[in-house]
């Protein structure tokens, strides 16, 4: 029998998610996470397939010994990773530059491209590589797949892609668009599709990616036109903890005036904006929660949030010139429908509406919540990031396989 197993690696700075999925069916046969890596209280959660999570807390000195750990875990469920059934392993690669425009067997030649472009990604390159170095040195004859978030960006034309900057410039310090979250706007666009019942080259879809990371992305027959953000994750939609656009220059006069560093801006844009700089709370709950009580900054923030998301779906529907679908996603997406609401409130001349009913019921499954008759369809998809990076990291080992015979 062929290997059809594929685990699939998330690695943070002090952090391991990961997923074992069987690609026959794509279940899940694990799951789990470590986190507090280097730190006191580390601990592994993991959840095998029915259920039953263990926990394990102590030292975790280093991500060498979370994924030893993590192996450890899968064997005592008959799914070690010595198992013959596994056919990859899938990492996770938050920046590709241009690079990297498709899931690419990991060799050291891609892994000094992925570390050459640490300057642009220096919070979450570091950590991808840390991973993938671990994994290949405890199964160094498996194929160790990237897959990474900006690859699905890589379609956007340069007209979409370029900054109105000096072009030298740009080019010596690789400033552009190249967004992120692409996995998931690639299996949401995807699903949509489905949902629809139609091809995903016969669809125009608005992908709404909204978490304490938030992006949107305008996707025209299966391909990426344009997306919110930007050379990094800061800049577009307001986010949970990041300001999303503003003018450049506020920068400089926190410089000049507020006599901030470099380092202090960063985190001021980063981690203390967006909601939890507007009103102190980045949990959507707890801000619809203090709305609902007369809260004026709460209300205030959440205004904010809506009017930002409103701009980029006028924005993307101008870009795309026909419109089939809003796809919402992730965990305010996919949960919060007086976001959905309130996002497509006052855009019925666009074909946009959501039926209240439809809205209001939960589920982990695709679905429509607009009127049966509307011009438009509005989606909830829940995203499934591992299982594409599993997916794409799969359908290459397939591929070069039969290459080779």
């Amino acid at each position: 029998m062929s290997a059809t197993r594929v685990l699939v690696l998330n690695s943070g700075s002090s952090s391991v998610k990961y997923q074992l999925l069987d690609m026959r069916d794509s279940s899940r046969l694990a799951m789990g996470l470590v986190e507090r890596i280097g730190e006191e209280g580390s601990r592994l959660r993991h959840t095998p397939q029915g259920g039953g999570s263990r926990e394990w807390t102590g030292p975790i000195a280093d991500h060498d010994a979370a994924l030893k750990a993590v192996a450890e875990e899968l064997s005592k469920d008959g799914l070690g990773l010595d198992s013959p059934e596994l056919a990859a392993i899938g990492h996770r690669v938050v920046h590709g530059g241009k690079t990297f425009t498709e899931p690419t067997v990991i060799d050291e030649a891609v892994l000094a491209e992925i570390e050459r472009l640490i300057p642009v990604a220096p919070l979450h390159n570091p950590a991808n590589l840390t991973g993938i170095r671990t994994a290949r040195a405890l199964r160094p004859d498996l194929p160790q797949v990237a897959v990474f978030d900006t690859a699905f960006h890589t379609t956007m034309p340069e007209s979409a892609a370029r900054y109105a900057i000096d072009v030298e410039t740009a080019d010596a310090h690789r400033i552009r668009r190249y967004g992120f979250h692409g996995t998931s706007h690639a299996y949401v666009s995807r699903a949509t599709a489905k949902l629809l019942g139609k091809a995903p080259e016969e669809v125009n879809v608005i992908v709404l990616h909204l978490g304490n990371g938030a992006s949107a992305s305008a996707v025209r027959g299966g391909r990426c036109v344009d997306t919110s953000m930007g050379l990094t994750p800061l800049e577009g939609l307001v986010m949970g903890t990041r300001s999303g656009d503003m003018d450049p220059a506020v920068i400089f006069h926190l410089m000049r005036v507020g006599k901030m560093s470099t380092d202090e801006i960063d985190t001021l844009l980063n981690k203390k904006s967006g909601l939890i700089g507007l009103c102190g709370d980045n949990d959507m709950r707890e801000i619809r929660r203090r709305v609902d009580e007369g809260d004026e900054q709460a209300k205030l923030a959440f205004d904010i949030y809506i009017h930002r998301l409103k701009k980029y779906i006028g924005a993307y529907y101008a870009v795309l010139g026909r419109v089939d679908a809003i796809a919402f996603t992730a965990g305010v997406g996919e949960n919060a429908a007086r976001v959905r609401e309130a996002a497509v409130a006052g855009l019925e001349s666009l074909g946009l509406a959501v039926d209240d009913a439809l809205n209001a019921v939960r589920s982990d499954e695709p679905r429509l919540i607009s009127p049966a008759d509307a011009r438009v369809a509005v989606a909830v998809v829940p995203t499934d990031e591992e299982l594409e990076i599993a997916t794409q990291a799969y359908a290459l080992v397939e591929e070069e396989k039969a290459t080779e015979q």
